[in-house]
């Protein structure tokens, strides 16, 4: 199955969240911050009511994206993302 979002929309895979600390804690799930990274799946066309928006990142760009970006869905047992373009706030080279 294949994600094509439409529009302005962007797919983004997040991230696995840190299981450990860098000085070596276990953390429980719960206690385990979101990242704010991931990396884009798919890519709308840009075309938002009859206007063209310049899509800056492309499938398999690394990004970090706004804390309260997009809608959290769940296909098969992948866990996505998809927010607009402009909760983008940079790419990570």
């Amino acid at each position: 199955m294949k994600l094509v979002p439409l529009g302005d929309k962007v797919v983004l895979k997040q991230f696995e969240a840190e299981e450990t600390t860098k000085s070596g804690i276990i953390l429980a799930s719960k206690a385990q911050e979101k990242p704010q990274e991931a990396t884009v799946i798919a890519v709308g066309d840009g075309k938002v009511d009859g206007k063209e928006i310049v899509m800056s990142v492309k499938e398999g760009d690394k990004v970090v994206y706004s804390k309260y970006a997009g809608n959290e869905f769940k296909l098969g047992d992948e866990e996505f993302i998809l927010c607009k373009m402009s909760d983008i706030l940079a790419k990570v080279e």
